[in-house]
């Protein structure tokens, strides 16, 4: 078998094993999938050496690069709008499976995926190793970030009788190499035990200054659903976030999260953990052994 063969082999196996989970209500397997199968398509559109796809080929496997996106988008979404159906995705397997014969208009309106980075869960990780020297460079000096993400904070719900709203303040983060990271923000999402998103994710817009070994953000975020209506087992994530310009991709650096039974009015010290984020909080890997963390303050509101 040739080594396009192959590939188209695998592409074919692993987008069957994505829909699989995707229809068994597996969502969280289901979006691995579809992220690392359309990173492998997006990896070959863009390989300037290969002359194993035409241009037009190549075309059409950037645009199953975006469905496959977009159907993951749909199933992490808290918006109906937004959906992107399994029906829909499932016309593209015989696409895929004969892409060297396929000679049909594209299914859907879509343009392939910008060239850029799609990474694949836990990839980033494999990039880059980070830098582990005590000292460095730039932390000391206060300086001021550019305000070049704009964050996407939502407003605070309509209060209930009844019913209590958290605000987060997020204070500031402790690294110790606070210094290097450029653009640094935080993803607040909030998560049920199987990983799958209950509220809207949210960005902060990036931090206000850095200072020491501390990264100040002193931003607050509105949780967007009523603590009454989360379920036993949620936690709120925080994801530190920073841009890579060797690599021209935003990273997550490292991640925490409260669990249910931490909220209480006032300030919080929690833990970092080392990247990938592990929202089914499984396999947790402290950042650090120094005394760095992430500083919260939280506010109740009870109607």
């Amino acid at each position: 078998m040739s080594d396009v063969a192959k590939s188209i082999q695998k592409w074919h196996a692993s987008f069957k094993k994505g829909t699989d989970f995707d229809s068994w209500g597996q969502l969280v397997e289901a979006i691995d999938e579809y992220q690392i199968l359309a990173r492998q398509l997006q990896k070959e559109v863009q390989a300037s050496n290969s002359h194993d796809f035409t241009e037009e080929q190549k075309k059409t496997l950037g645009k199953v690069a975006t469905c496959l996106e977009m159907r993951s988008g749909a199933l992490q979404s808290t918006q109906p709008q937004d959906e992107f159906k399994l029906e829909d995705l499932k016309k593209l397997e015989p696409i895929i499976r004969n892409i060297l014969t396929y000679n049909k208009e594209f299914p859907f309106d879509v343009q392939p995926v910008p060239l850029r980075k799609i990474l694949a869960p836990g990839e980033e990780e494999n990039l880059e190793v980070e830098e582990e020297e005590e000292n460095a460079a730039g932390a000391g000096s206060p300086e001021s970030f550019p305000s070049r993400v704009p964050g996407t904070l939502l407003p605070r719900l309509p209060s209930e009788p009844g019913m209590t709203l958290l605000t987060l303040k997020i204070e500031k983060i402790g690294l110790k190499d606070a210094g290097q990271c450029i653009d640094p923000y935080m993803t607040v999402s909030v998560k049920d035990v199987n990983g799958i998103d209950l509220n809207p994710i949210q960005d902060t817009p990036v931090a206000t200054r850095k200072e020491d070994t501390y990264i100040h953000f002193s931003v607050d975020v509105e949780i967007q659903k009523h603590l009454e209506k989360l379920p036993k087992g949620a936690a709120i994530f925080f994801e530190f976030k920073h841009y890579k310009p060797k690599k021209k991709f935003t990273s997550t650096k490292c991640f925490a999260f409260m669990e249910m039974d931490e909220i209480k009015p006032g300030p919080i010290v929690i833990e970092l953990y080392k990247k990938p984020t592990d929202f089914k909080r499984k396999k947790l890997h402290l950042l650090t052994k120094k005394p760095l963390y992430l500083h919260l303050h939280q506010t109740l509101h009870k109607d």
